[in-house]
Formats: C-alpha cells, sequence, structure tokens
C-alpha cells in the first residue's frame, strides 16, 4: 500500500505485510468459520444515522468521565492478549500511546509484558481473571479497576491456531504461579496456557468472593443478553462491558452493536454500559453511543498500530477514530458526547418497520 495510512482499516494491511503469518492470523482471527468476526463489522453498516442541521458546532467537545476518570474521548483500548507479538516493547508501547492520547486501557492478564512493567509506564484501568495474587498486585500498583471476563470458561477453537501450531509468547504475569514454558503436542500452546490459566468452574456467586479481595470497582466484560445483564447489577458490579470477545470464543453470536440496547435497557441507568466489537470507524463509535454506551472498546485498530508503528502507530489510530468522531459529531449537530442521543440512529428493524 502506497502512502501514509488514512484511516483505520488501512492499519489492518501494513500489519498483515509486517508480522509473521501465525501472529497475524492469532490477532485478527475469529472462532471456527467466523461468522460473528463478520458480524461484528457488518452490523453497524445497517445503522444508519440521522444528523441535525443548523446547529452550532464551532467546538466540538469530545471528552467524557469514565468510573471517575475524565478522558479525551469515549475511548478504552481494550485488554488484548500478546503485545509483544506485535511489537518488541509490547503493552508497554501500547500504554504509553494511549497515555498520550488521554485515554483509558486496559491490560489483560495474558499481557507479555508486567502489571508493574506497564504501571509504571502510564496510568491505566486493568483486566483480571481471578487470581487473588494477580488482584491485589494490580490493586498496589494504582490500577483504577478490575475488568472480570466472563466469556472464557474455555478456549474458542480458533481454527487458523490450531493450523499454525500457534506458540503462545511468555506471559510475564504468570512467572513463579504457573510454567511459562509450555509446550503442548496438540493444537497450539495457547490452548495449554488456557487450561492451566481458566477456571470453567467460576460462576455468579464468586463475584462476591471477588469484591471481597478488592476496593477497586469490577467490571463484567462478555455480557450479551438482557438476562445476564440483570444477574450482573444483582451481583454488584460497577459497570457492564457488552462484548463477543471480539468475535474469538462462541461463533454464531450476534454482533454486539446488534444487542447493546437490549443490554441498555435492561440496566436502567443503574451502572454504565460499554461497548466493544467491530468499531473501525468514528461513525460506529457514534452508532454505539446514540444506542447507549457509555464509552466503546477498541482492540484490533490498536494491535494493528502497534505492530505496523509502536507507540506512534497507537497514537495514529487511536488519534484517527477521534478525529472521525469529531467529524461525525459537527456534520449530525452534536457540539458534545451528551447532545448525541437515540434520536440521531436508526437501526436495520426501525427501517423495515418505516417500509411496511
Amino acid at each position: 500500500m502506497a502512502g501514509e495510512p488514512v484511516n483505520v482499516n488501512e492499519f489492518e494491511e501494513l500489519a498483515r505485510q509486517a508480522l509473521p503469518k501465525m501472529y497475524y492470523d492469532f490477532f485478527a482471527g475469529g472462532s471456527e468459520d467466523q461468522y460473528t468476526l463478520k458480524e461484528n463489522t457488518e452490523a453497524f453498516r445497517r445503522i444508519t444515522i440521522r444528523p441535525r442541521m443548523l446547529v452550532d458546532v464551532s467546538k466540538i467537545d469530545m471528552s467524557t468521565v469514565i468510573l471517575g476518570n475524565k478522558t479525551s474521548a469515549p475511548i478504552i483500548v481494550a485488554p488484548t492478549s500478546s503485545h509483544q507479538l506485535a511489537h518488541s516493547e509490547g503493552e508497554v508501547a501500547t500504554a504509553r500511546g494511549a497515555a498520550a492520547c488521554n485515554v483509558i486501557m486496559g491490560l489483560a492478564f495474558t499481557s507479555t509484558c508486567t502489571v508493574e512493567e506497564v504501571a509504571s509506564s502510564c496510568n491505566a484501568a486493568f483486566k483480571r481473571n481471578i487470581l487473588e495474587l494477580m488482584v491485589r498486585k494490580a490493586e498496589s500498583n494504582g490500577f483504577r479497576a478490575i475488568i472480570l471476563t466472563a466469556d472464557t470458561p474455555r478456549l474458542g477453537k480458533k481454527e487458523a491456531d490450531i493450523k499454525n501450531k500457534m506458540i503462545a509468547p511468555r506471559l510475564g504475569n504468570f512467572e513463579g504461579l504457573i510454567s511459562t514454558e509450555v509446550v503442548s503436542a496438540k493444537d497450539s500452546t495457547t490452548e495449554a496456557y488456557a487450561a492451566e490459566t481458566l477456571d470453567p468452574s467460576f460462576c455468579w456467586k464468586d463475584i462476591a468472593w471477588l469484591k471481597s479481595v478488592t476496593k477497586l470497582p469490577i467490571l463484567i466484560k462478555g455480557i450479551l443478553t438482557s438476562e445476564d445483564a440483570i444477574k450482573a447489577i444483582e451481583a454488584g458490579v460497577a459497570g457492564i462491558i457488552v462484548s463477543n470477545h471480539g468475535a474469538r470464543q462462541l461463533d454464531c453470536t450476534p454482533a454486539t452493536i446488534s444487542v447493546l440496547e437490549e443490554v441498555v435497557h435492561a440496566v436502567q441507568d443503574k451502572v454504565p454500559v460499554f461497548f466493544d466489537g467491530g468499531i473501525r470507524r468514528g461513525t460506529d463509535i457514534f452508532k454505539a453511543l446514540a444506542l447507549g454506551a457509555k464509552a466503546v472498546l477498541i482492540g484490533r485498530p490498536v494491535i494493528y498500530g502497534l505492530a505496523t508503528k509502536g507507540e506512534s502507530g497507537v497514537k495514529q489510530v487511536i488519534e484517527m477514530l477521534k478525529n472521525e468522531l469529531e467529524q461525525t459529531m459537527a456534520l449530525a449537530g452534536c457540539c458534545n458526547v451528551n447532545d448525541i442521543t437515540r434520536s440521531h440512529v436508526k437501526t436495520e428493524k426501525e427501517s423495515f418497520l418505516s417500509r411496511m
């Protein structure tokens, strides 16, 4: 591709060229037939924006407050695994890029850089599956929240990883806790790591235990139904992230944008609802906010920026999305994020009903 990328999608092609096939497939791929992976992005195209004209948009303010933390835009870098497969500086470079853009970053428990390394480079939110030692380590290193991933009782079947015999990287947070030199004769070594780190018995009642070992607010990630949203509220979480794990777990689940409003209605403003899955444009962010999300999480595009240009690539991806969101807000007649309302979008169902 000639010249500099002008949108986030073009970073994916640059990352494909820069990374070994095994690593590109690891980041880009979804589970099984990848139906949900395709739907996560395609579903946005079936939602249209209803702009307002003759609004004074000479000043646009994208800033918002997330769990008490002011951020420059309703964007969170999603907790994703193994950044050192994309760039030698790994999550440290990602964290610096996020900090430079004044947005929040989530750190995965499967990060290749340690909690301490990332904490020393910036301030960020934090993702932890249930090991008490890691939760306490996150708290002691100044992280602001715990993200509990609810959709990984076991690892989704990623056939590209199996074919590539994907080799899992060293996971710094697990040193001294489990073997970090797992060798598996079956499938990929990522499955061997999963067998040692995922707890299939973890359930709703265990959230009370997690709350007992940390004072940090707990967000739950992986909610796709009103039923589970209500259970999450009853369990006392501080926020809900509507997510299908980037289509890497159960295939044939709905696109997250198609169930966002269902979860928002079930929550009834009791806690903030965040959105994860398929964001590639500022218009996508606008649509998610209009359907009730407090902020959106960005996963693969950040990885593609990291793979292409390291820290500067991360910054470039985030700034592209911020600039596109600002442009969308101006053209839609919204001066700040609170001006973005449900009336600014029309879903596929609404479009169908209007033609009847």
